[in-house]
């Protein structure tokens, strides 16, 4: 009921874990226009979320504007949702993937969870295995295996620390099944963008 109502603003500054918009807003890089009676500022979204429902929002100051850069040729960019209903039902784990390349080589990635720590948030030890790297399974497997060294996440009702690690390595490889094969290049296989 509330879906056709909330806002893209509404779902970020509410800072939930668990929310399923900001870490797709985390992996594609997105910039907010943050409002006041007196003035406007940006904010990169990765520097949006400071706490637990806490965010750089200072009193008086509302989300005025959410700026989405454009996807590129040399991007793919994948998100995914683990919960035990798919539609309105919050996340246990919500993993959004975007990795940048040059011919062939990763040349940057964009890798946020959400369910997994405090605040939604990049999982920079993944990123970092991917950098430099062809998009293989292997390089999938090493980014997999990072997740461990970038959360510690809780157990509650929707799922234990194990689960939400497993899982969270686990939307990696999806992510790598669903955008490469190994006999093409990530960009102009079948599943490209």
């Amino acid at each position: 009921q509330i879906r056709n109502l909330g806002t893209i603003g509404g779902n970020i500054t509410t800072a939930s874990s668990i929310g399923d918009s900001p870490p797709v807003l985390l992996a594609l890089g997105v910039t907010a226009e943050i409002g006041s009676v007196s003035s406007t500022r940006e904010v990169a979204i990765d520097d949006f979320f400071v706490g637990y429902r806490k965010t750089t929002l200072r009193p008086g100051e509302f989300v005025k504007s959410v700026t989405f850069p454009r996807l590129r040729n040399n991007q793919l960019f994948r998100t995914y949702k683990l919960s035990r209903r798919y539609d309105q039902d919050i996340s246990a784990v919500c993993g959004a993937f975007r990795i940048d390349f040059d011919d062939d080589t990763i040349i940057d990635a964009r890798i946020a969870y959400g369910g997994m720590a405090a605040t939604p948030q990049r999982a920079a030890a993944a990123e970092a295995a991917l950098i430099g790297q062809r998009w293989s399974k292997a390089t999938a497997d090493a980014a997999a295996r990072a997740i461990a060294d970038d959360f510690q996440p809780l157990t509650d009702f929707r799922g234990t620390a194990a689960y939400r690690l497993t899982a969270a390595a686990n939307l990696i490889r999806r992510f790598h099944l669903d955008t490469s094969s190994e006999d093409a290049h990530p960009l102009t296989d079948v599943y490209s963008l």
